[in-house]
């Protein structure tokens, strides 16, 4: 009996981190399999999960409906994602959605080259859904803790020692030692929405 393929996880992850994922790689040969991002504190990724301010919509297709978004997380960072004719959902959410408004999206990486041969990544997303401020304070909550995990894998991996998780050790080949930005996004992050939750109650 042929079994079903599950549906990935979608990781959480900072914008920072996300916008730096540039390398991708499959683990078959086969046409259908899974594209992935590697994550640079050494993680894959076929699906993200994000939350954050949705700022600015953009028809930006010629001859047919191509929606831009930005969405923004508490550290400023733009995580940008497109929807066009094949996610028709998420395509009429963006032309719906009147920004700023906090939306939640599930969708996969997307990673192209401009000219000037840098890498851009952006989401293609499957779903997109309006959601309240209490949703995104516990996603950067979630987040951070996800991203504190990964970073500290990283960390403590040798990546001369076989027995060492493979992502880990294709994350430090591929984009090198230094994951303090990631860290600074994670206490960014919570010192934000800390300092909007103070705020509030100041109110």
């Amino acid at each position: 009996m042929a079994s079903t393929p599950t549906r990935e996880v979608a990781r959480r992850v900072f914008a920072r981190e996300f916008n730096d994922s540039s390398y991708t790689f499959k683990e078959s040969d086969d046409d259908r399999a899974p594209v992935y991002v590697l994550l640079p504190t050494g993680e894959r990724a076929n699906r993200v999960f994000l939350v954050g301010t949705l700022t600015e919509t953009e028809d930006v297709g010629e001859d047919s409906e191509y929606w831009q978004g930005r969405v923004v997380d508490p550290n400023g960072d733009t995580f940008f994602m497109y929807a066009g004719q094949y996610q028709p959902d998420a395509a009429s959410m963006l032309r719906e959605l009147e920004p700023p408004a906090y939306v939640a999206v599930v969708g996969k990486p997307r990673t192209y080259e401009t000219d000037e041969g840098d890498v851009n990544v952006s989401v293609r997303p499957e779903s997109i859904s309006e959601v309240d401020e209490a949703t995104r304070d516990r996603w950067v909550a979630e987040t951070a803790e996800r991203t504190l995990e990964r970073i500290q894998r990283f960390t403590d991996a040798d990546p001369d020692d076989p027995a060492t998780d493979e992502y880990v050790t294709m994350a430090h080949e591929e984009y090198g030692d230094d994951i303090e930005p990631y860290r600074q996004s994670v206490v960014g992050a919570l010192e934000s929405m800390q300092d909007e939750q103070a705020e509030a109650s100041a109110d």
